[in-house]
C-alpha cells in the first residue's frame, strides 16, 4: 500500500475521525432542529439531513457555497469510518464475537436509516362515508396529469412530476400526441378573478384560467400548511399550438380537451400512488366519553376488493391498531369534521425491518461483551 492510501486508510480507521464525525453530527441535529422554526419541517430536513452539504446562497447571487457536511456526507463517513477500523484492529477470536456484533448491528442501523430515506413513501388516503378508491395522494407533492378518457373502460394516465415542472421547457411523452411545454411554474401561488396589487395576468389563451390573474408566494414554513403549485403550460403539436393553459393546485375541476378524435382531461393534482386493490370505506366512528365532548377511540370499517386474487374483506383500523397489507401499513391518521370521513396515513417502507434487526443485533452484541468481561471477572475473584 502506498504511503498516501496508508495515510487515507489511517485517517478513516482513526479514533479522531471517529469523535470529529459524531460531534459535527451533534450541530448537525441542533443546527437542523433549529432551522425548523425558519424554514419548516420538511425544508429543513432537505437541506441538513438529506443532504450532501448544507448550503448558503448570498442574496444578491443565485450561487450556492457548501459550509458544512449534510447527513448523507455524515452517514457515509461513519460508515467508512466504522468498516475501516473494525478491519484495522479486528483480530480474529472467539472474544471478539461481541464487538463484531455491535459494529455488524450500528452498521445495519445506519445503512436501514439510508433505506428509509431513500425508499419510503408516505402518502395519505381521504375516503368519505360509502366512497371507493384505488389510489392515494401525497401531501405536499403535485403532479401533472394528462388522462386520455376516450376509452369509457380504462383511463390511460400519463403524470409529470412537479420536479419535472419546476425545470421549465418541454416534455415529449411516447403516448401522446403532443408536447407538453411548460411556460412558467410557480412553487407557491395565490390566485384572484380581478387586477390586484402584486398580481400579475396570467398569461393562458385557453381554458377556464385565462380571466385570472397570480403571484409567487413565498415557501410555507409552517408544517401544518402546504404550497400550493400553479403553472403555465401549453399543448404543441407539429401544426402547431394547441393553447396555452393555467393549471393549479386550487382549481378542483380539470382542463377538457379534444384532439385527433381522442378526449383528454388535465390538471395540477396531488401526486397519486395506484394500487390494484380498491378500499370503501363502510364505517367511521368518533367515540367520546359519557357526557363529554373528549375523544375515546377513531377507528374506520372499510372493506378491500382485489379483482385479481377475489379478496373481498372488512377490516377495522383504529388507533395504535393498523392494517398491513400489500407491502403498506394504513394508520388511523384523521377525520372530517362532520364525522362522516375519514384520512388514513399509507406508509410504504421496504427497509422498516432494519432498526429492530440492528437494536437486536447490537442489544445481542452487547449481552455476549459483557458477559465475557463479567465471567472473567468472576473467575479471577474465585479462591484458589
Amino acid at each position: 500500500m502506498g504511503s498516501w492510501a496508508h495515510r487515507i486508510y489511517a485517517c478513516l480507521s482513526s479514533v479522531r475521525l471517529t469523535v470529529a464525525l459524531l460531534a459535527l453530527a451533534v450541530v448537525l441535529v441542533f443546527w437542523g432542529t433549529m432551522a425548523q422554526v425558519t424554514q419548516g419541517l420538511y425544508k429543513a430536513q432537505n437541506d441538513f439531513f438529506r443532504s450532501f452539504f448544507v448550503y448558503w446562497q448570498p442574496a444578491w447571487s443565485a450561487w450556492r457555497v457548501p459550509i458544512f457536511p449534510g447527513g448523507y456526507l455524515l452517514g457515509w463517513l461513519m460508515v467508512a469510518n466504522l468498516l475501516a477500523a473494525h478491519f484495522r484492529y479486528y483480530q480474529p477470536s472467539r472474544r471478539k464475537i461481541g464487538i463484531v456484533l455491535i459494529h455488524s448491528g450500528i452498521l445495519v442501523l445506519l445503512v436501514g436509516q439510508l433505506l428509509t430515506d431513500l425508499l419510503a413513501v408516505e402518502s395519505q388516503l381521504h375516503l368519505r362515508h360509502g366512497e371507493t378508491k384505488n389510489y392515494s395522494e401525497a401531501s405536499r407533492e403535485f403532479e401533472l396529469a394528462i388522462v386520455d378518457t376516450t376509452t369509457p373502460e380504462r383511463d390511460t394516465v400519463v403524470a409529470i412530476s412537479q420536479h419535472r415542472l419546476a425545470r421549465g421547457g418541454d416534455v415529449e411523452i411516447a403516448t401522446l400526441p403532443f408536447t407538453v411545454r411548460i411556460r412558467e411554474y410557480l412553487p407557491n401561488s395565490s390566485l384572484t378573478d380581478r387586477p390586484t396589487e402584486g398580481y400579475r395576468p396570467i398569461p393562458a389563451t385557453t381554458g377556464f384560467g385565462t380571466g385570472l390573474w397570480w403571484r409567487r408566494l413565498p415557501l410555507e414554513t409552517d408544517p401544518d400548511r402546504r404550497d400550493v403549485p400553479s403553472a403555465v403550460v401549453e399543448l404543441v403539436t407539429r401544426e402547431g399550438s394547441l393553447g396555452r393553459y393555467v393549471v393549479s393546485g386550487y382549481f378542483t375541476r380539470p382542463h377538457e380537451l379534444t384532439h385527433d378524435g381522442r378526449t383528454y382531461r388535465m390538471e395540477l393534482r396531488q401526486t397519486r400512488y395506484y394500487k390494484p386493490f380498491f378500499i370503501t370505506l363502510l364505517e367511521f366512528r368518533h367515540d367520546r366519553y359519557p357526557g363529554t365532548e373528549i375523544p375515546k377511540n377513531f377507528s374506520s370499517r372499510i372493506r378491500i376488493v382485489r379483482p385479481a386474487t377475489g379478496e373481498d374483506r372488512e377490516v377495522l383500523i383504529y388507533m395504535n391498531n393498523p392494517l398491513r397489507y400489500f407491502g403498506e401499513t394504513y394508520y388511523q391518521a384523521s377525520f372530517d369534521p362532520d364525522d362522516q370521513g375519514t384520512v388514513l396515513q399509507v406508509v410504504r417502507n421496504p427497509s422498516w425491518l432494519a432498526p429492530y434487526f440492528g437494536c437486536v443485533i447490537v442489544t445481542v452484541g452487547m449481552m455476549i461483551q459483557f458477559g465475557q468481561h463479567l465471567t472473567g471477572w468472576l473467575a479471577r475473584r474465585r479462591p484458589a
